[in-house]
């Protein structure tokens, strides 16, 4: 196929050979009552006219769709956070190298996440999904194990009605020898910023948090303790100045995302505090920016678009092998040590 020229459908590629288009169709399926030197004429013509079949087509052979399905965690328009992008490159790219296509769908004020995933099940826009950003009991999780759909959650529920394949980090661990390192540095004064929503992720890294503080005899004050809604910028500098407000001031600032990381960033520099002179700072996610933050945030790295390499070959998996391909995977983050923490301020 030369650069100048196009790609052809079937129909094109059957008038182009003088065949029927079911002829055309069952050769390059491989068909056994389609003679040998048809096939090989067949399989030539679509290598030199650059034949692409229809995802239609390959329905009808395969009765698959040879898309999978992700379900974005906020309504459309309203995706903000470099970590969503972060694990959509690598999942794309994990897809893409096994011959799959991705299909993202959203939901909207009309209709909600689990309405939008029945949609996408039921009409067969694609043959396994991948879901993040799980809740504490998350419906759409317990929708695709009662009905046996291939999925990968990137999360994992607390209790599990079934088996089913997922990846996860372990931020009880990481936020639990996180606490440990910062008491090491004079730290007693600790505070928490975390979604309000019951994601299971913030559950883990605020059990492993409150667990460790407790362990050492400086738990974790209710007051000192945050929740911002999604997406709600605002909303995440007013509960960062509250807390920076207080008198006693904490020393250090625990945010289970880097978004609301770089809220309290912005807010100490708002009321002349020095990061970390005066609070130390640390995040989650190390997503692209937290390196170039003022000062570079000190965070956990759980390496988000290998996760979403991952996810995509778990998924395949699945959908190849049945429940035969599910898998669990915990992954283990690493603490990026940069400017934003330190030893606590001297009272």
């Amino acid at each position: 196929m030369s650069e100048t020229s196009r790609a052809i459908g079937l129909k094109e590629l059957a008038r182009v050979l003088g065949l029927s288009v079911p002829t055309v169709s069952r050769a390059l399926g491989g068909y056994s009552d389609v003679s040998q030197k048809t096939r090989e004429r067949v399989v030539q013509a679509a290598r030199e006219h650059g034949y692409v079949a229809s995802r239609a087509g390959r329905m009808l052979v395969s009765g698959r769709s040879n898309a999978i399905g992700m379900m974005l965690p906020q309504p459309a328009g309203q995706i903000t956070d470099a970590f969503v992008g972060e694990f959509l490159l690598g999942l794309a790219d994990s897809l893409a190298e096994l011959g799959r296509d991705l299909f993202l769908a959203a939901s909207s004020q009309s209709r909600d996440e689990l309405q939008v995933l029945r949609h996408m099940v039921d009409g067969s826009q694609a043959d396994g999904i991948v879901i993040n950003r799980l809740t504490v009991d998350d419906a759409r999780a317990r929708v695709l194990i009662a009905r046996r759909i291939p999925f990968v959650a990137h999360g994992r529920l607390i209790e599990a009605p079934g088996p089913y394949s997922w990846l996860d980090t372990d931020g009880e661990k990481a936020l639990d020898g996180l606490a440990r390192q910062l008491v090491s540095l004079g730290h007693r004064r600790f505070a928490l910023v975390m979604p309000d929503v019951a994601y299971t992720f913030a559950h883990f890294r605020s059990r492993g948090l409150e667990r460790a503080l407790s362990e050492l005899g400086l738990p974790l004050r209710p007051d000192h303790i945050a929740k911002v809604a999604p997406n709600d910028l605002d909303g995440a500098h007013a509960e960062a100045r509250a807390l920076l407000s207080l008198d006693p001031r904490p020393t250090a600032v625990i945010a289970l995302t880097d978004q609301l990381a770089f809220a309290v960033l912005d807010v100490a520099r708002e009321l002349g505090l020095s990061v970390p002179g005066d609070v130390s700072v640390v995040g989650f996610d190390n997503v692209p920016m937290a390196a170039y933050a003022n000062p570079p945030l000190t965070t956990f790295d759980q390496n988000i678009r290998e996760s979403g390499r991952i996810a995509g070959d778990m998924v395949v998996a699945r959908i190849e092998l049945g429940e035969a391909g599910i898998r669990t995977l915990l992954l283990e983050p690493k603490l990026e040590l940069r400017a934003s923490h330190g030893p606590a301020p001297v009272d």
